[in-house]
């Protein structure tokens, strides 16, 4: 009889995008996705180390699943991702009925260190310090038929002061553009209509090889596939973000008009002592080059609160860039002390009440500017892609949600013909500051659509938690 698995996730796009690439491995492997509300044989968490509340809740479920383990000693716990990689040691000391601890590296090898543990009746530890295979040219069991991630790159070559994950992913390593086309080429002929293409800083992508240019020709070369309606990017870095990917965006009519750019802070000094290589000037003729170019784009970006020396006049400079910026929406973050980093010991640690109350302030202020911007949208039509995990009916309202072309969530009074993945043109009729509110115009079927709702029929009996992105750095 096959072993059941779930897959839990924390953290980032490419988190989301490894925990694919974990469960299609396990699917080659010969286990199956465990039925909604049973508890599974095989249980593994891919964590993120960015945050400190990625920890508290891995360690929470751990000691959650302790007794059941105990009861069911067959039963395996793996943990992988960022967190895996940095606290190795540290997972089996406070968790030592966990199986396997893989790094970022070698999720492919997971199988192989399941089995050996089985067979040996004691935990595996492999942390490898370079990467095997980009997270792309392994099996996956995707989260939606008609919307994919394609790793560009993986790595990174800034030096953030706030981020250990340079330290875990390490350096930037580029993946070569012909096989990057060769997958997404791919991905159409199995009914994908929307890629999202991925990497730590995405727009340095081509330093590896010497090509600065290399990031705005692949989203060209992006524009030239049939079948392929949508293409959106995350996360650029300010610093590398050039007038080429801006002209790339606005000629190429299948790749979205929504930028996510973190700003991180809206102060100067604290973005030099973030390591960050811009200012604020720069970020926001960034925005007003892409808003010429582009004039119906959205943008959104992360935020982080009560970084170490921040004064209240730092914060108000954050609020000011934030009204400036008119940002769609933001990401907002509290500061944590991540050990390893150079921010972990730095003077002038802000106290946690004063974060909090940063944080308040800041999420209040940026609900009236998103409010605001999502009002701008009354009245007018956008074409929404009808979502798998959005798109869900709801029962009371009888609504489905997707994404429109800017990235804004829109939920829509439903014809009972929407299905996941079709393209359905919805006139606004009202906002709040999280997503638009409409109702269809027309619907417009996507080539697979029957496959589509196939897969996504299949893929909502099972409970394999991949996760949901957290937008990045």
């Amino acid at each position: 009889m096959n072993r059941t698995y779930s897959v839990e996730t924390y953290g980032c796009q490419m988190n989301v995008h490894d925990s694919e690439r974990i469960a299609g491995i396990l699917d080659e492997a010969g286990y199956i996705p465990v039925l909604d509300g049973k508890t599974a044989d095989l249980v593994v968490f891919n964590t993120c180390a960015v945050r400190e509340n990625a920890d508290n809740k891995l360690y929470g479920n751990l000691s959650f699943l302790a007794p059941i383990k105990k009861l069911n000693p067959a039963m395996q716990i793996a943990v992988g991702g960022c967190l895996a990689q940095k606290d190795q040691a540290t997972i089996l000391k406070r968790a030592p009925y966990v199986d396997v601890v893989f790094g970022t590296h070698n999720v492919g090898s997971l199988p192989i260190l399941l089995e050996r543990a089985r067979i040996e009746e004691e935990s595996q530890i492999e942390i490898l310090e370079a990467l095997e295979h980009f997270p792309s040219t392994l099996p996956a069991r995707r989260l939606s038929a008609f919307s994919s991630w394609v790793s560009v790159s993986v790595g990174c070559n800034n030096t953030c002061t706030f981020c250990i994950v340079p330290t875990l992913r390490g350096i930037e390593k580029d993946r070569n553009a012909k096989d990057i086309l060769d997958e997404v080429r791919a991905l159409v002929d199995q009914g994908v209509i929307e890629v999202t293409l991925l990497g730590q800083n995405v727009n340095a992508y081509g330093v590896d090889f010497g090509d600065r240019q290399a990031f705005a020709n692949l989203l060209r070369e992006c524009g030239t596939i049939d079948g392929l309606e949508r293409v959106r990017f995350m996360s650029p870095h300010p610093r590398d973000f050039t007038d080429d990917v801006i002209e790339a965006m606005a000629e190429t009519e299948n790749v979205m008009p929504h930028l996510h750019m973190p700003l991180q802070s809206g102060s100067n000094s604290i973005l030099a002592s973030m390591r960050r290589s811009y200012r604020t000037d720069r970020y926001l003729g960034i925005l007003e080059r892409v808003r010429n170019a582009m004039p119906h784009a959205s943008i959104t970006t992360d935020i982080i609160v009560g970084f170490p020396g921040e004064t209240e006049n730092d914060f108000q400079a954050t609020l000011d860039v934030c009204t400036q910026a008119r940002f769609a929406a933001a990401y907002t973050y509290q500061y944590s002390i991540r050990p390893g980093t150079p921010a972990a010991t730095m003077p002038n640690q802000i106290s946690s009440e004063v974060v909090g109350e940063r944080y308040t302030r800041l999420h209040n202020h940026q609900q009236l500017i998103s409010l605001s911007v999502n009002q701008e949208a009354i009245g007018k039509n956008y074409k929404v892609l009808v979502g798998s995990h959005e798109g869900r009916r709801d029962v009371v309202q009888e609504r489905l949600t997707g994404r429109s072309e800017d990235f804004r969530l829109v939920h829509f009074d439903n014809t009972s013909t929407a299905r996941p993945g079709d393209e359905v043109e919805v006139r606004i009729t009202d906002a709040s500051a999280h997503y638009l509110i409409g109702a269809p115009d027309a619907i417009r079927r996507t080539r697979g659509g029957d496959a589509h709702e196939a897969r996504n029929k299949e893929a909502s009996k099972t409970s394999t938690m991949l996760g949901m992105p957290t937008l990045s750095k």
